[in-house]
């Protein structure tokens, strides 16, 4: 599984359009960032924090083998980044992701 943080309006876009090019820093560079449970974390830690309103999506990778790509980013860590919009239709679940202060909470079945 991967990855996905949305903002309430971007996942407000997905839900209404079915798919979309991601927030505006996948839309910048070129591709939407995913994070794998070990990441995600640090991910909202990082470029989320104290955000409030968040979904976090789940999503299965080997659905997206033709246009998922590994690359290193954060610290020369292979990430997860799809050459491709992003879809309603293969997300697994979505889910809540509160924030408590700057820390979010993260549901007990990240896997």
């Amino acid at each position: 599984m991967i990855y996905k943080i949305l903002r309430s309006d971007e996942w407000a876009a997905l839900q209404a359009q079915g798919e979309t090019a991601g927030a505006p820093i996948d839309v910048a560079d070129g591709y939407v960032h995913f994070s794998t449970a070990e990441q995600v974390r640090e991910t909202a830690a990082k470029h989320f924090a104290g955000a409030d309103g968040l979904m976090l999506l789940a999503y299965d990778e080997t659905a997206m083998e033709g246009d998922l790509r590994w690359e290193p980013s954060r610290g020369g860590a292979l990430f997860p980044h799809l050459y491709g919009p992003l879809r309603l239709a293969e997300v697994i679940w979505a889910k809540p992701l509160p924030c408590t202060g700057n820390w979010h909470e993260f549901p007990d079945d990240l896997v």
